[in-house]
This record gives C-alpha cells, sequence and structure tokens, in this order.
C-alpha cells in the first residue's frame, strides 16, 4: 500500500527546512530586538475558546475532536484565544505592557489553494495591556521593520491600514443601525475580493433597503487621508461621528512618519478584517501588485481578555503566516540561497584510516565544529566531490603523511588552497587561514 500525506499538509525535506529556518529565524530576530519575548502554548485547546473568541465562522475552520473524557477540544488554528487565556491567568503579575511573541504550528480545515494551506507556521506579534495609540504603531513598525530585513521595500509591499472605529461612525452616520454593523463590517471587509454585484447582493440581503448600497459605496475606493477628508467635506457624508475618528486615525499617520515607515503605509477605507474581536485600528499587509493573498494582518482587540472571562486588558497584534511571504519573496526574487553547509568533510586516503578518521570527527565535533564523513572508504576525488555537495568549507584529507608523521592535508574547497599541517595543531585552530602557495 502506497501511502500519501495529508491534503493541504506539508513535508519538509532538508532544502525546505533550511528555508522554514532561515525565515523563522528572521521572524525571531526582528521581534527580540523590538523588545519582545517568546512564549508558546498547547497545540490543543478547549474547542469553546475558538467559539467565544470568534463566533461560528472560525469553528468551521477548526480541526475538532472529543477525548476519551468527552471533551471537545480543536488544533489551534490561531495563537490570539491561547494568548488571551495565558495572561488572564496572570494578569495581576504581569507588568504592563506585555510584548509577547510566538512561532507556532497552526491548522485550519479549510480548502487548500494558491497561498493558503491547512497547516502552516504564523508569526504572532502582541502588545497588551495599554491603550496607547503609540501601541498600534509600534506594531505596524514591526510588521515594517521584517519586511526591511528580508529585503522588502516599499515598492514591493504596503500596509493597508483602516479603523474598525471610524467605520462604524461613518455608518452610524449614514444611519446604519447599530445591530446591523457586524454584517456591514463583512461586506465590507469582501468589497475587494467579490464583483460589485455580488456585494450589492450581500448588502441588499444583510440590510434591507433603509439603507441602500450606494450610500456607502463611495467609501469603498477611498485610499489616503486626503482621499477620505474630501469625501467627508463633500456633502455627501455630512460625517459628525466620524469625524472624531478620522482625528485618531491622523494622529497613527503622524506617528508612523516620526518611526520613518510611512512610505510602506495606506490609509484604505475598504479594510475592516472579517474577525469579530476587532474593535479599532486594523490593517492588512499585501504585495504592491496584489498577486497574492495578504501577507498578514491584525489590529487592536481591546475587549478579547474580558470576553473570554480574563480582566479588562486592551490589547493589539498581527499575524504573518509562512506560505504566503515566501511566495511573495520567491516572486520578488528576494528568496536567499541556502545551501546546506558543513565546516569540515574527512576524506581517508587509504583503508586504514578509518579509526583515525573516526578519532578525528569525534575530537572535532566535541570542539564544536559540524563535521561529516562516508561511511564508505571511495577514491579522494569523489569524496571531495561529496564534501563539495554537502557545502562544506574544508576538506581534511587524511593519507599516508598521517600515519608517518602525523600529518593532515586541509583544503579549502572554495578557493582551492591548501596546506599540510601537524594533526594537533589542527585540532587546536581547524579553521585557520591557509596561506597562497609560495
Amino acid at each position: 500500500m502506497k501511502f500519501t500525506g495529508v491534503k493541504g499538509m506539508r513535508d519538509f525535506y532538508p532544502e525546505d527546512m533550511g528555508l522554514r529556518n532561515w525565515l523563522t529565524d528572521a521572524w525571531r530576530r526582528v521581534s527580540v530586538r523590538n523588545g519582545f519575548q517568546e512564549y508558546d502554548g498547547p497545540i490543543l485547546e478547549h474547542l469553546e475558546l475558538y467559539a467565544a473568541k470568534s463566533g461560528d465562522e472560525i469553528v468551521e475552520q477548526l480541526y475538532h475532536l472529543t477525548d476519551r473524557g468527552g471533551r471537545e477540544l480543536a488544533i489551534r488554528p490561531e495563537m490570539t484565544p491561547t494568548l488571551a487565556r495565558m495572561i488572564s491567568a496572570r494578569a495581576a503579575s504581569l507588568p504592563r505592557p506585555v510584548k509577547w511573541f510566538s512561532i507556532p504550528r497552526v491548522c485550519r480545515a479549510e480548502r487548500p489553494q494558491k497561498g493558503r494551506l491547512r497547516e502552516f507556521f504564523q508569526w504572532n506579534i502582541d502588545i497588551v495591556g495599554v491603550d496607547d495609540l503609540l501601541a498600534d504603531a509600534e506594531s505596524i513598525l514591526v510588521a515594517v521593520d521584517f519586511l526591511r530585513e528580508v529585503g522588502l521595500t516599499a515598492a514591493d509591499c504596503v500596509v493597508r491600514i483602516n479603523s474598525r472605529r471610524l467605520v462604524a461612525a461613518v455608518l452610524e452616520d449614514l444611519r446604519v443601525p447599530a445591530p446591523q454593523i457586524p454584517k456591514a463590517y463583512a461586506i465590507l471587509d469582501k468589497s475587494d475580493k467579490i464583483p460589485r454585484e455580488a456585494l450589492v447582493e450581500m448588502w441588499t440581503r444583510a440590510l434591507g433597503d433603509e439603507v441602500p448600497f450606494a450610500a456607502i459605496e463611495p467609501l469603498i475606493g477611498v485610499e489616503g487621508l486626503d482621499a477620505l477628508r474630501t469625501l467627508a467635506g463633500s456633502g455627501k457624508g455630512g460625517w459628525a461621528a466620524a469625524a472624531r475618528e478620522l482625528s485618531v486615525i491622523e494622529s497613527l499617520f503622524e506617528t508612523l512618519d516620526v518611526f520613518g515607515v510611512t512610505d510602506y503605509c495606506s490609509f484604505e477605507m475598504s479594510v475592516v478584517r472579517g474577525l469579530a474581536y476587532y474593535t479599532g485600528v486594523v490593517y492588512e499587509i499585501f504585495d504592491r501588485q496584489r498577486q497574492h493573498r495578504a501577507i498578514g494582518g491584525g489590529g487592536r482587540y481591546d475587549n478579547l481578555l474580558r470576553e473570554l472571562g480574563g480582566p479588562e486588558m486592551p490589547g493589539v497584534g498581527f499575524g504573518m503566516g509562512d506560505v504566503v511571504i515566501i511566495d511573495v519573496l520567491r516572486d520578488a526574487g528576494k528568496l536567499p540561497s541556502l545551501r546546506p553547509g558543513l565546516d569540515l568533510y574527512i576524506v581517508p586516503a587509504a583503508a586504514d584510516m578509518r579509526k583515525t578518521t573516526m578519532e578525528m570527527v569525534s575530537a572535532l565535533r566535541r570542539g564544536g565544529w559540524s563535521t561529516d564523513f562516508s561511511y564508505r572508504l571511495q577514491p579522494v576525488a569523489k569524496l571531495l566531490r561529496a564534501a563539495s555537495d554537502r557545502g562544506a568549507k574544508r576538506a581534511v584529507i587524511l593519507g599516508e603523511e598521517t600515519r608517518v608523521h602525523d600529518l593532515v592535508t586541509v583544503k579549502d574547497l572554495e578557493s582551492g588552497r591548501q596546506q599540510r599541517r601537524p594533526r594537533s595543531e589542527f585540532l587546536r585552530d581547524p579553521m585557520a587561514p591557509i596561506p597562497d602557495s609560495p
């Protein structure tokens, strides 16, 4: 019987693992230098944790099970509920703000498609315990810091920013009933993903004719604060409630300008984010050409901890999956060239060097040098090719001179330079410079 992998899941061969490690190392490096601490949690949580946080929409995307104790559990589809649960458990003792990051493996029972798999790794950045707009700006700064870290410029990517409070205020000014505003969010969130006719149908079905789609349609294409100000003052809006929230967004962009990241940032009214728990500033990161799904996204969630039974603690943060960012980097020609590498490869030139080879390998590994060798005795030329294929920096040839004079031949596989050295001296400094031949 031939077995295949589960649809939407991935095998990570060594070359794939190298790329994954490169990406997670970059995420971790950026997180730490921005003052965040790493945490992790269990891969299984109680099903009701996700239902309480995100409603039925997220539950439909879960891998869930009933354990032998009759408990309904789910494989984590995201990390924010676990974060909220963990912070709630120690809220009284944690310093403010809580600045945490994580890089979990998560699973969602969705249809696999370009940029979306059922299993992926997600970088999460969260700032909890402060309602200062500076925290919103810092979370965006961290996202941009990562884009710069991996070579993506403002010409490559954009952070599209909006505010749920601003959208709610505009909808209030347009007389959308408060109970219907969540439905309006969901429709606006799809405005750049589906045709206009479908949007009109969704709007009419959800909100009826009390507020026609034509009343909110001018909002969908608003990009940039100047465009929003123009619309607000044109007589089409008459937005009293929205004016207050507009000043908040203006303050956010002023802070982003101080941080030096506004070249990556754009105000776009159509960005709402589909999940129900967002309460303020929201944002999504895309490639400029919109050839891919969102690279990442997040926003402010001030009520989440309270809704999950914890204390009143505001929060802001974002998530970024590995699948889309790798696709974006590949299309931009900015993936690194990663070769599996060794420091040293031991090459026995005679059959009686087997024991010496093992002694050498053991000594070098104890010294912290990545070292390998062939199990089989092969011609020196073939072993040197094997060393090169493994990405070794140097080959160490053990032959007649080793047996008679305790000398080894060290060959730099990049420059081709080589040198004979006493074995004891070599072991003290295996990577000492090899001079040019006279």
